[in-house]
């Protein structure tokens, strides 16, 4: 689940690091090659709600690889886009697979002990540290080495060798039933969840404008 997360992140935030390569090699503007982030991020948001609850009632281990496998498959397109259109498009999907597995990582209080469940949980968010702080600067080195492409192929890579691994190691948990739902009005309502989530998509939306530009910034 932790490398789920670090595959997820750095998906979501190597186009910030080959934005200059990007532009180029897509033939855009760097303005335009920004829209990539944007892209993933709109998937995200119009995904995640819908397709939790799809599929909620589905193994948690079939889920798990379909969502993986959707990465692996948008990174494949996305390294081989000939275009910028279909380079959105693919990062559209990824984001919809990631809306898909943020909502899939609380599997891993399911997996370990009850004892366990709050470790379990904090070890399979460590992927999301990992990637931005190490991950992302190092697939932007390999990215001004080798090519942006090469990135994206090599994110590919890392979900089928997850996906080879998961289908080895995790075990699987059912779905839930509808019953235990509850209502998102309700937990809207519920007192302080609406102030916290009023901050976090502030501070959410200065930090994503900030660094999908950085590298033009920087430079």
């Amino acid at each position: 689940m932790a490398l789920t997360g670090f595959v997820i992140i750095m998906t979501e935030t190597a186009p910030a690091g080959l934005l200059p390569q990007l532009a180029s090699g897509l033939r855009i503007s760097e303005a335009l090659a920004g829209q990539l982030v944007s892209a993933y991020a709109l998937g995200t948001v119009l995904a995640a709600v819908p397709a939790i609850r799809l599929t909620e009632r589905i193994s948690r281990k079939p889920l798990l690889l379909i969502g993986i496998g959707g990465f692996a498959a948008a990174n494949a397109v996305t390294a081989l886009a000939g275009g910028f259109a279909v380079a959105l498009g693919a990062r559209f999907v990824a984001g919809a697979f990631s809306g898909l597995l943020w909502g899939m990582i609380a599997y891993a209080r399911a997996i370990v002990p009850p004892s366990r469940a709050g470790s379990g949980l904090a070890v399979a968010m460590v992927g999301t540290p990992i990637a931005l702080s190490i991950g992302t600067p190092l697939g932007s080195l390999a990215g001004a080495m080798v090519g942006w492409r090469w990135t994206f192929a090599a994110l590919s890579m890392i979900a089928v060798g997850l996906i080879c691994w998961a289908l080895v190691a995790v075990p699987n948990r059912p779905g839930r039933s509808t019953a235990e739902r509850t209502p998102v009005l309700r937990v809207l309502g519920i007192r302080g969840v609406a102030p916290v989530l009023l901050v976090v998509f502030t501070w959410m939306l200065g930090h994503n404008i900030l660094y999908t530009y950085i590298a033009p910034y920087l430079a």
